[in-house]
């Protein structure tokens, strides 16, 4: 029996929160250990190794043509190994992030699929919408000031980094969709049934933990 894809989706996504959810207890339960950290670095590192092994999947003469937006690619990457680290090593936050991050990108998938309208970018990734964007960034900014009234801190800062980590989080997905394009693939592995690769569920951090490493640092 063939098991549909959106079956497959839901299924790996309840895995990955049960992956997240055991870090988060580790972190709470076993703070010396770093989970949260930890689960951060392999999760880039894993998506390092994806897109490396990409060039498995596309041709000699296209990789050539576009050798510099993947080299710029991959040591953003590398780059992101350290944001990852230092970021992670604050759990409390990384929590904050991911539930601004899983926001945005629900809210855009959901406004996206039912207002539709015009494209964003479509010779990039020909289904993200304007309409999209928005829904993504409302989403976030709720998940953001939902986070802050448990935790009982300022909702006026909930707001605003709802609004800037949402961004960034669609703009990520808009860079990794760019790269997919012009290495002529459609996903960066498929590690994940119905996602993708780890690449494909991370892109969202791609500016985002740089953005609040620097904040950090």
């Amino acid at each position: 029996m063939k098991i549909s894809n959106t079956f497959l989706r839901v299924i790996t996504g309840a895995g990955i929160f049960a992956v997240l959810a055991l870090a988060y207890l580790l972190e709470v339960t076993l703070p010396g250990l770093h989970a949260m950290r930890w689960l951060s670095v392999l999760a880039v590192a894993g998506g390092i190794v994806e897109l490396v092994m990409c060039l498995q999947k596309t041709s000699v003469e296209n990789f050539q043509k576009n050798a510099i937006p993947f080299i710029v690619f991959l040591g953003w990457l590398v780059f992101m190994l350290d944001t990852a680290y230092v970021v992670g090593g604050f759990p409390w936050l990384m929590l904050w992030l991911l539930m601004i991050v899983i926001g945005a990108d629900i809210g855009g998938w959901f406004f996206g699929m039912i207002f539709g309208g015009d494209k964003m970018w479509e010779n990039v990734s020909a289904h993200k919408t304007w309409s999209g964007q928005i829904g993504g960034i409302v989403c976030g900014t709720l998940m953001s000031v939902l986070y802050c009234k448990i935790a009982g801190t300022n909702v006026a800062n909930a707001i605003w980094v709802g609004i800037s980590v949402s961004l960034l989080s669609q703009y990520g997905d808009l860079t990794a969709s760019f790269i997919k394009r012009r290495l002529q693939i459609k996903d960066f592995s498929n590690l994940l049934p119905g996602h993708g690769g780890i690449l494909d569920r991370i892109d969202g951090w791609i500016y985002v933990l740089p953005l609040v490493w620097f904040v950090l640092k």
